[in-house]
């Protein structure tokens, strides 16, 4: 090894200066220098390391040269060779103030350590995105365990760290740690509680700030603005505060309405009933007067050509309004108003669209709209739901159809 320890001070004593003079100035001459071929050392390491990699990625097919480089591996493993430099002569440097000479050295031990665990991320971050690359890997869940292993090693480092600082051995430090665990865990409970919870809904990817959700347990709906070790703070649709316990997002079932924002619609859901008593065959003076509906007016011309054919081939006798194939005002009804939803301007028509009826019940039949409307904005949505079925109302009695409604005498 190179003894640069007194390199500048022999110099400046034979020059006449003070030795306590002296001894400052061959420190901090020598810091200086080390500290700038440490610099100049990491620059030409960084550019040589980069233009290696870019020249390897250019003649690879693969990519995962590329995915290396953009995920700064390069970068990070330049940092090592000054490192070791500093490490090597840093004591010669400061020989003679020991105290100074071992903060550094614990700084450097320090720096090692999340170096490493900074290389470490960018391998796993460069392999996680590589295999995301690859079809048989599209539908695994390699983000959970990259943030596992990852979180296992900064626990590891964050560990190792307090080892070196303090003085005591890794071995001596983690044997204390699992002596004092039930203690730990006793009186940090509600924290390891909310870090498990915390690890949990980041890997699942069950909750991020400003998601939508609905938690009826605590009262809770509206946008999470926060969420931390110990809590999720959900600022609700009337502008009040909830507080949730981090934990109780794996413990209980709440609703997330991300799916919905994501989607590019919100679901309409509603029915309106039908009295069974109005349901009725419709007879060709019924079809006639119909026809003046523009939505159903080809489809009847279309259907009753087809059913008076069909009735015409088989020789239905007519006279008897069941027999044969009939249309219903029932059956017209739901015709039109799945075109009309078919036409309407604010629903989704890339979604589930369509109009049913439901299992009949003792007020009725239900008829229901199931669509997207494209506006997810809640007073909007709330609009376009009254403005189509305000539509449906008071369009019922064009079909000879009519709403149930529960008067007093029946209820009574």
């Amino acid at each position: 090894m190179l003894n640069i320890k007194h390199f500048l001070y022999d110099f400046l004593v034979a020059e006449g200066l003070p030795e306590n003079v002296a001894i400052y100035l061959n420190m901090l001459g020598l810091l200086l220098a080390l500290l700038l071929i440490a610099f100049i050392v990491d620059f030409i390491t960084k550019r040589f390391l980069w233009r290696f990699s870019a020249g390897i990625a250019k003649r690879t097919k693969t990519d995962f040269d590329n995915i290396l480089v953009a995920n700064k591996l390069p970068r990070n493993v330049a940092h090592i060779i000054p490192l070791l430099i500093l490490i090597e002569f840093v004591p010669q440097v400061f020989t003679d103030f020991e105290i100074t000479q071992n903060i550094i050295e614990i700084t450097l031990k320090v720096i090692t350590i999340v170096l490493t665990l900074q290389i470490i991320r960018s391998l796993l971050s460069s392999i996680k995105d590589y295999l995301k690359t690859l079809p048989r890997f599209k539908d695994k869940p390699i983000d959970s365990y990259v943030q596992v292993f990852m979180i296992f090693a900064w626990l590891l480092g964050f560990f190792s760290i307090i080892a070196i600082v303090t003085g005591v051995s890794f071995i001596e430090f983690a044997t204390t740690l699992g002596a004092a665990s039930a203690v730990i865990i006793l009186i940090f409970k509600d924290t390891i509680l909310g870090f498990v919870a915390s690890i949990q809904v980041s890997i699942n990817d069950m909750v991020r700030i400003g998601d939508w959700i609905t938690f009826e347990k605590y009262g809770a709906d509206g946008e999470v603005t926060e969420i931390n070790l110990a809590t999720v703070k959900v600022q609700n649709w009337d502008k009040t505060i909830t507080t949730i316990p981090t934990y109780a997002l794996i413990s209980d079932s709440f609703k997330n309405w991300r799916g919905m924002l994501s989607s590019g619609g919100r679901r309409i859901k509603r029915s309106v009933i039908i009295k069974t008593s109005t349901i009725k065959f419709l007879t060709d003076e019924d079809i006639q007067r119909l026809k003046k509906i523009q939505l159903v007016s080809d489809y009847l011309d279309n259907r009753s050509h087809e059913i008076s054919s069909f009735n015409e081939s088989h020789q239905i006798d007519k006279s008897v309004l069941i027999n044969g194939r009939n249309l219903t005002n029932f059956g017209l009804f739901r015709k039109y108003l799945q075109t009309y939803i078919d036409n309407h301007s604010a629903i989704n028509k890339d979604m589930t669209l369509m109009v049913r009826q439901l299992e009949p019940t003792a007020q009725g039949i239900p008829m229901e709209i199931y669509a997207f409307s494209k506006d997810q904005r809640w007073v909007n949505y709330e609009y376009i739901i009254g403005d189509i079925f305000d539509h449906v109302l008071a369009s019922v009695t064009y079909f000879d159809l009519e709403i149930y409604e529960l008067s007093l005498n029946q209820k009574a």
